[in-house]
């Protein structure tokens, strides 16, 4: 099925969803930790219930989710809320339909609908530019852990709406649990 076009809908999640969605994250990752940071900013003053989507496919059932939380980008000067991408996943044996861009693409939409001008991700270099992430070093936005510049990533859902910003990326409590 790898490559297959899957016919999907995107909606928020609803409580009758957690442990499909936790089923997901599960499977996707391979192991507990995406699951159990999904659960932790659920139930944190970061999560944004508008901003926690799955993909039904044409039987409803649910094989993907995504999950934008606050975050902020904090300097001596100022500090300032942006969201986050973490984590995103789609179901073993529906990967590569496409899926997981349109969780990005929708998302990165509802993002700007809520009021969010830029986003950052910590993910795969050659798959997140497509929906016109950057280094965020060319932001002056730094990653608050070593990584390789080309893995933090951050968006201008508004042009220009990183341009008086810079400092380093903090998350919340949740990322440091898991």
């Amino acid at each position: 099925m790898k490559g297959v076009e899957c016919v999907i809908k995107i909606r928020p999640e609803r409580q009758e969803d957690i442990a499909k969605i936790d089923e997901v994250v599960h499977g996707a990752f391979g192991r507990s930790n995406e699951a159990r940071l999904v659960e932790l900013i659920r139930n944190s003053e970061n999560f944004i219930p508008g901003l926690s989507l799955v993909a039904e496919n044409e039987n409803d059932e649910i094989v993907g989710h995504i999950l934008f939380s606050k975050i902020t980008i904090e300097s001596a000067e100022s500090k300032h809320t942006t969201v986050g991408l973490a984590p995103m996943a789609v179901k073993p044996g529906f990967q590569g339909q496409g899926i997981g861009s349109e969780l990005v693409r929708e998302g990165l939409n509802r993002c700007t609908h809520e009021g969010f001008t830029h986003a950052v991700v910590l993910g795969h270099p050659q798959f997140y530019p497509k929906f016109g992430f950057l280094p965020s070093v060319r932001f002056n936005i730094e990653s608050p852990f070593p990584v390789p510049e080309d893995v933090f990533m951050a968006v201008e859902l508004e042009e220009g709406s990183l341009t008086n910003i810079q400092g380093r990326v903090k998350y919340p409590p949740a990322f440091g649990q898991v």
